[in-house]
């Protein structure tokens, strides 16, 4: 008598190659972490290249805006830190520290009709030019939130209280905004503080 074939037959195999609900739920839930941990590094990836490229755009653009002023103060026969607007400017008085919202600028010492004033406007929060050659107010930066930009420093950067004409001229613009592109600052957006600060010194000095 011949003993039986136990082997087990072609669907017993389709049986024993399944998979259980434990297996596949398992598969399942490491394959959705894999996605979402993927999904989140380029998610990041996008941010930090969108905030990479608004913080160069920005600082490109706040330095095209303040190069005239640079050139300005470098070739300046005379400067003075005040307080100012579209139709006055109220220089420093001696004795008292060199801050202020404007900047007058002389061309030619001698000729004190001719002149170039910055000023930051507080209501619009923007930094304006005014030049005595023409009758036009032309924007330099806006969303401008300090309003004392201007000051005459020493070569070490502390604060002056005369006017001598060997002032370091510095200015500081703190932004609400980002200039290009629009961009918000505060809380729940890319940066908390944005910052612009620099430092002039006229070329020629008595």
């Amino acid at each position: 008598m011949k003993p039986r074939n136990h082997s087990p037959g072609p669907a017993a195999h389709w049986r024993s190659a399944g998979y259980t609900l434990p297996e596949v739920m398992t598969t399942s839930t490491i394959l959705v972490l894999l996605f979402g941990g993927l999904l989140s590094i380029h998610l990041l990836a996008l941010r930090l290249d969108k905030l990479g490229r608004a913080k160069l755009a920005a600082t490109d653009d706040a330095r095209r805006s303040l190069s005239l002023l640079e050139r300005e103060v470098r070739s300046a026969g005379w400067v003075q830190v005040g307080m100012g607007d579209d139709v006055s400017f109220n220089p420093v008085p001696p004795g008292q520290p060199q801050i202020g919202n404007a900047l007058q600028i002389y061309p030619d010492k001698s000729q004190t009709n001719r002149f170039v004033r910055y000023y930051l406007d507080e209501e619009t929060q923007r930094l304006l030019r005014l030049s005595s050659d023409d009758s036009g107010v032309r924007p330099v930066a806006s969303f401008v939130t300090n309003t004392m930009v201007f000051t005459a420093e020493d070569f070490a950067g502390n604060v002056q209280t005369n006017s001598f004409n060997n002032r370091v001229i510095g200015l500081t613009l703190e932004f609400s905004q980002l200039i290009f592109p629009t961009m918000p600052v505060g809380p729940g957006a890319f940066y908390d503080f944005y910052q612009v600060r620099t430092r002039i010194t006229r070329r020629s000095l008595e």
